[in-house]
């Protein structure tokens, strides 16, 4: 009967790839693109159902759900199910902070000892480090599975007169370093000083006004037969039902669930200022730096940063026990990607890197061929210990001491001939090309780190081990 069970339930993880859409606003090639990498993704068994949302120039231009929200019922996921988002939530607890800025009733430099004066050094940490994790206070949930202590219901005081009172783990402003702890603390600010329940105010003040009606705190509202059930797995066993947080353990850390619909409304509202000012949005998103002048590459409940092609992002994963989510802003495209889980594998990031790549294609690049030839060459020749110096730049000739190719030759000779070697990233610096190859043979694997001249002459080539 158990291998019955577990046959039925792979069963319906191959079922489960198929999409529930409810509406396409972009191009059918693309959409059919999009199912691809979702229903690629869906095939880790970890992860029985997806629900995204995608958002470009100010609008939800896809939505779509796959899988299955309840395995044991073959329940179909829909667009309309709303999903833990976990620590996702960080980015309205932020947001809140920064509406109560507006109205005058707090300052981002205002220390905690204004409103909760009892907690480890309250007179020197301020809201800003708290949501921007800077404080210092230690975190109360590191874990990524539900340890016994937080099955069990807590309050929000207990978990302050705890974490909040306990030394802290480094001087505040000194170091990042992700605290969950910090984040209670600043929900318990907001409902100080709004006058009102945390959730409450993000519905009022924000929610309410994005039409994003799915919203609930997962710690007072019941989790309902019609909502996804999370799921654990252990090792590589088979999903099962994940045993969720106890009441309060995730609250202004991670309370929050919604559809990926309502999730994309809220991105479209921080890119266009439509709840915040645009100098709220902009102290949100700009990089904290730490005292040293290091840039942490976070914000306020959110992370900031530019990937290698130069692209600026805003991001958020989210977790609670059973789901995982991925919520990836770029303002200068006007686009969102959010894509919402009820398992623990990592398809939330993968999809959302695959969807990247698919909304963002990669430029033309006419001499990738040639370079990729050019590089074959060379690394071939270096393993014979014998290069061409007339595909080099006179800098990198220097650079090939017969020292250097003898090394590289004893090194790299036992990967053998039958070399396999794919581009993996391409931009431009100093007026040459940097290109990043990957050189797989005999069982191992290596990365080249190449710079070419605008004519194609090759002007570093460096290998490093992988």
């Amino acid at each position: 009967m158990r291998k019955r069970r577990l046959h039925a339930i792979y069963a319906v993880l191959v079922v489960a790839l198929l999409p529930v859409c409810t509406q396409a606003q972009i191009a059918p090639a693309t959409a059919q693109s999009i199912d691809a990498v979702v229903n690629t993704s869906l095939n880790d068994p970890s992860v029985p159902s997806v629900s995204l949302a995608i958002v470009q120039h100010g609008r939800i231009v896809y939505a779509k759900a796959y899988g299955f929200s309840r395995l044991e019922s073959r329940t179909p996921a829909t667009v309309d199910m709303r999903y833990k988002i976990g620590s996702n939530t960080k980015q309205f607890v932020a947001a809140a902070m920064m509406l109560l800025v507006q109205d005058g009733k707090l300052s981002l430099d205002d220390k905690v000892a204004q409103y909760l004066p009892e907690l480890t050094r309250a007179n020197e940490v301020t809201i800003r480090q708290l949501l921007s994790h800077t404080a210092g206070y230690v975190d109360y949930y590191p874990l990524d599975y539900l340890a016994p202590y937080m099955a069990r219901p807590t309050t929000v005081p207990a978990v302050l007169s705890d974490w909040g009172k306990r030394p802290l783990g480094f001087e505040p402003g000194t170091r990042w370093e992700y605290s969950n702890t910090g984040y209670m603390i600043a929900g318990r600010i907001i409902e100080i000083a709004g006058g009102m329940p945390l959730t409450d105010f993000i519905r009022t003040r924000m929610a309410d006004k994005l039409g994003m009606q799915s919203v609930v705190d997962t710690a007072t509202a019941p989790w309902e037969g019609r909502d996804p059930e999370g799921y654990d797995v252990a090792a590589l066993g088979p999903p099962r039902p994940a045993r969720p947080e106890g009441k309060n353990w995730l609250w202004a850390a991670g309370n929050l669930a919604m559809t990926a619909t309502d999730l994309a409304r809220w991105d479209i509202g921080l890119m266009h200022d439509t709840v915040l000012t645009a100098a709220s949005r902009k102290a949100m998103t700009t990089d904290t730096l730490l005292a040293d002048g290091i840039a942490s590459g976070y914000g306020l409940g959110l992370f900031v940063h530019a990937g290698d092609d130069g692209r600026l992002r805003w991001d958020h994963g989210g977790e609670a026990s059973g789901f995982r989510t991925q919520n990836t802003l770029f303002p200068d495209d006007d686009t969102a990607i959010v894509v919402l889980t009820n398992g623990t594998g990592a398809a939330s990031a993968t999809i959302t890197s695959e969807l990247e790549k698919l909304l963002f294609p990669s430029a033309a690049d006419p001499q990738a061929p040639a370079a990729l030839a050019a590089a074959r060459s060379l690394f071939v020749q270096l393993q014979d210990g014998h290069p061409d110096r007339s595909v080099m730049t006179d800098a990198l000739n220097a650079y090939f001491s017969k020292q250097t190719i003898e090394d590289f030759a004893a090194s790299l000779k036992p990967l053998g001939s039958d070399i396999a070697i794919t581009q993996t990233r391409a931009d431009k610096r100093g007026g040459l090309t940097y290109r990043f190859f990957k050189i797989k043979g005999a069982g191992k694997t290596v990365g080249a780190a190449t710079y070419f001249t605008p004519e194609g002459k090759i002007a570093q080539f460096i290998v490093y081990p992988r």
